[in-house]
This record gives C-alpha cells, sequence and structure tokens, in this order.
C-alpha cells in the first residue's frame, strides 16, 4: 500500500509540473487537459499528503484541486455560451 501511495505522489507530483511546463512552452492559456492534468495531480498528491498525514500539504492540494475543478467549469460555461451564440447567429 505504502509504494502506491508513493507513486500516486509522484505521479501528482509529475503531472502538476508538467501542466505548468506545458502552459509555458505553448504560451497560451490554459487548455482543458492542462487544467484536467493540474486536478489529477493535486488529488493523487493530497491522497500523498493524507496518508502521511501533512495536513498543510493536503490542504494546498485540496484547494488546488478545487481551483482546478473551477476553471473546468468557468471553461465549460464559456465554451457552451459561445456554442450558443454562435447557433443563434446561424439562425438556428
Amino acid at each position: 500500500m505504502k509504494l502506491l501511495i508513493d507513486i500516486s505522489g509522484w505521479a501528482g507530483s509529475f503531472l502538476v509540473v508538467l501542466s505548468y511546463a506545458l502552459t509555458l512552452i505553448k504560451n497560451k492559456d490554459f487548455s482543458t487537459y492542462y487544467i484536467l492534468m493540474n486536478l489529477v495531480g493535486g488529488m493523487l498528491i493530497a491522497v500523498n499528503c493524507f496518508y502521511y498525514k501533512a495536513i498543510p500539504s493536503l490542504v494546498t492540494n485540496v484547494i488546488w484541486s478545487i481551483i482546478a475543478l473551477l476553471s473546468i467549469y468557468r471553461a465549460k460555461k464559456h465554451w457552451y455560451q459561445d456554442r450558443k451564440r454562435k447557433r443563434k447567429a446561424q439562425g438556428y
């Protein structure tokens, strides 16, 4: 079990750093994939922190995951609004 928890922590850290690096390389706004990588990474790190009772890091990663969820919600909301606006402009 400990090995699985350690792997989840390392994988989560990798995902968070990778998503950040990709946003710098691409020099674009966060895409949904990068936000999902942040969400999954934050949750995996939070599991690791919970197991090791690292409460400050756990709270930080839970907040990180909540921010990612809110970002996904906001991106989807804008996507639906843009889609609706385009359909209205096309006469649908």
